[in-house]
């Protein structure tokens, strides 16, 4: 039972990293994928929190231990806000006539999305974390556009742009004041 188990929680692994490449490959057939895998929750769950931990170690020199747990904390809050937040303005105000989505959908699709966000780790290497956050960050950004055009079943980007740069603006409205309470305002992630 025990090798079982293990060799099945390979087998996962394996397909959750299989997953993230693809997703970061801009692989539209992944997003489709994983909005209908209702079981993939776990695994967006988990490529948001290595991400967030990416972004923590790649800014390590900034933010410390402590800002490797705010930056896990706050990017499982921002995913989680994220995704309602573009349920509800994708379907309720920008709907296509062929809309049709759930929370559990955006989450695990804009999970997923958050793959290229790994790349932040090398913000290690002296002088580049920069670079690599700035690169990691419009990758992300088109890697969403896309999670988002395939889980509300949008046939414009255009209208995928608009809603993540809605909810975008919405979210910092929300976010920025609570960190700001906190003290820091954290890495765009």
């Amino acid at each position: 039972m025990y090798l079982y188990r293990c060799v099945n929680e390979e087998s996962k692994m394996a397909d959750m990293m299989d997953r993230m490449v693809r997703a970061a490959k801009l692989d539209v057939s992944l997003y489709e994928e994983v909005e209908a895998d209702r079981d993939a929750m776990r695994q967006a769950m988990g490529v948001v929190l290595l991400a967030s931990l990416a972004a923590g170690i790649g800014n390590f020199v900034h933010g410390g231990a402590a800002g490797l747990v705010g930056e896990a904390l706050a990017a499982l809050l921002g995913w989680y806000l994220w995704a309602y937040l573009t349920y509800f303005i994708g379907t309720k105000f920008l709907p296509e006539s062929q809309t049709h989505s759930t929370p559990g959908e955006l989450l695990r699709t804009l999970g997923f999305a958050s793959s290229p966000g790994l790349l932040r780790l090398l913000g290690v290497i002296p002088g580049l974390t920069g670079i690599v956050f700035a690169v990691a960050a419009v990758w992300m950004l088109i890697t969403m556009v896309i999670a988002v055009r395939q889980a509300l079943d949008y046939t414009s980007t255009a209208r995928a742009v608009g809603v993540c740069l809605i909810g975008w603006i919405i979210q910092a409205i929300i976010l920025i004041p609570v960190f700001l309470w906190f003290g820091e305002v954290p890495q765009p992630s």
